[in-house]
């Protein structure tokens, strides 16, 4: 079994596209408005941004986390919460063994919180 779709409530459709479009470096694969409806590929999974779906936490891996939440600040991104370890992976069981996971919080524009994780090299 494999992950398909993850769904994520919007209001204002063509805003949170846009902020999705530059938090993941890509537009949309497809839009349909009507209905209300975008997607973005995650690497063969489907972001859907929906006008009548539920608000989903969603965990997105950076390559730097540090300059992520940086580039977002300067746009006026709301940052939950800053950079920090989560935990240090021993074996391969939720990450690559070694590494230390960091994780930041911040809400996109519909008010929704956006995980962000990067693996680092542990301490």
């Amino acid at each position: 079994m494999d992950l398909v779709q993850v769904a994520q409530r919007v209001e204002d459709l063509e805003r949170a596209a846009a902020f999705y479009a530059d938090l993941l470096g890509a537009a949309p694969t497809a839009t349909y408005d009507p209905p209300g409806l975008a997607f973005f590929d995650l690497g063969g999974v489907r972001l859907l941004l929906d006008r009548v779906a539920p608000s989903a936490l969603i965990y997105l891996r950076v390559d730097d986390i540090d300059a992520t939440v940086a580039r977002l600040r300067r746009a006026g991104v709301e940052i939950e919460t800053e950079p920090h370890v989560i935990f240090s992976h021993a074996d391969d069981t939720l990450g690559p063994a070694g590494t230390d996971e960091w994780q930041a919080f911040v809400r996109d524009p519909e008010g929704n919180t956006v995980g962000l994780v990067q693996h680092r090299p542990g301490a």
